[in-house]
């Protein structure tokens, strides 16, 4: 598949997965910030931006596929992985099929199962020709993703969950999503919703690359990773 991408700055390779119905653009508030350490990729899924859509179904795995062919095939090895939202949802899953190929996982606003949205969250509507992009994404919403907490012990990576306070992700559920994780992070954005980048852009890339860049700190009293 033909992915459209941009690429920008220098230094470790860093890929940022933008969110559903939308395209790399939507890390316009935060792309300065990032390149400056780091090259970045900001490839665009099928059917999304300036990629084209290609016969059969619209899925997170499937996703996850294409973008694990770009990271062996553009990047030509690990990268970190950022997502958001959708974006999220598929950077999870290329860590789970490939984990040698994820450094570290930032999952922004995403949820590992369909169950962890907030019930007053829209998504793309219903009644469209099945075949079409935004009917294939409205499938893809309704019946996906359904992974157990469980099957996140499979991620290698060292991740950072973030959230906004009032996201429509449940706050439960990215807690859980914490919670699964063997080596995970948590960042609840006070003050943000489910656009909590563009919202709070230099907080949450003064965040982002604290994690990117930085070992964990020595914690004084620790509960969790005692």
């Amino acid at each position: 598949m033909a992915t459209w991408y941009e690429q920008r700055g220098e230094g470790d390779p860093l890929v940022l997965l933008h969110p559903g119905m939308a395209d790399a653009r939507a890390f316009d508030p935060n792309i300065d910030a990032l390149a400056d350490r780091f090259h970045v990729y900001t490839p665009e899924r099928r059917g999304h931006g300036r990629t084209p859509d290609v016969d059969g179904p619209i899925t997170y795995e499937g996703m996850a596929r294409d973008t694990i062919d770009f990271l062996e095939n553009i990047v030509g090895g690990p990268a970190h992985v950022l997502g958001c939202s959708d974006g999220a949802i598929v950077a999870l899953f290329t860590a789970l099929l490939r984990p040698e190929l994820v450094r570290r996982l930032v999952l922004v606003a995403g949820v590992f199962h369909r169950d962890g949205w907030h019930p007053a969250t829209e998504f793309a509507p219903e009644g469209h020709d099945p075949e079409s992009f935004i009917g294939k994404m409205s499938r893809m919403h309704r019946s996906e993703p359904t992974l157990e907490a469980s099957d996140l012990a499979a991620v290698r990576s060292r991740t950072l969950v973030m959230i906004g306070d009032d996201d429509e992700v449940l706050l439960e559920h990215a807690a859980e999503l914490y919670g699964g994780l063997p080596d995970g992070e948590l960042a609840v954005v006070p003050g943000a919703s489910h656009g909590l980048l563009v919202e709070k852009p230099e907080l949450c890339n003064t965040m982002i690359l604290d994690f990117l860049m930085n070992d964990p700190v020595r914690q004084l009293a620790p509960i969790r990773r005692a």
